[in-house]
């Protein structure tokens, strides 16, 4: 389970929770932390979440990964979703802390099957919801 490049290991709970935002749609987001060499789920939004109530639940001063399900409609009127990948590194957070997410971000999202865009963002305004919507089309 652990890489051997970041000695890294990925909680099962992760895995199954993403699942369940992939197919059952229980979950609007996930943010993720790392914890004693091991990535482990943070927080679950709620299906009826906003974008706003995700970017909320980001610490201000430490590293996340998240996943978020962003629903949409194209030109054409079809309802489509995507799902992001979102490293959330901020500046004010420690170098270390940067660095062991860094390092371990391209292994945990192989994990996660179905990740259709990836942000990495150091403030809000570099996942702002303009951002989000304009790399979804």
């Amino acid at each position: 389970m652990a890489n051997a490049s970041s000695g890294m290991a990925v909680q099962d709970e992760c895995k199954l929770k993403f699942l369940e935002l992939k197919a059952k749609r229980n979950h609007r987001y996930i943010t993720f932390k790392i914890e004693d060499q091991q990535v482990v789920v943070d927080k679950l939004g709620n299906p009826g979440d906003t974008y706003d109530d995700f970017t909320a639940s980001l610490p201000d001063n430490e590293c996340r990964y998240a996943v978020y399900d962003f629903d949409f409609t194209t030109d054409e009127n079809v309802q489509k979703s995507k799902i992001f990948f979102i490293a959330w590194s901020p500046d004010s957070s420690k170098v270390r802390m940067k660095m062991v997410y860094a390092s371990s971000k391209d292994r945990f999202k192989r994990e996660l099957d179905g990740i259709q865009v990836e942000l990495q963002a150091t403030d809000p305004s570099e996942m702002s919801l303009d951002i989000v919507k304009a790399r979804a089309f």
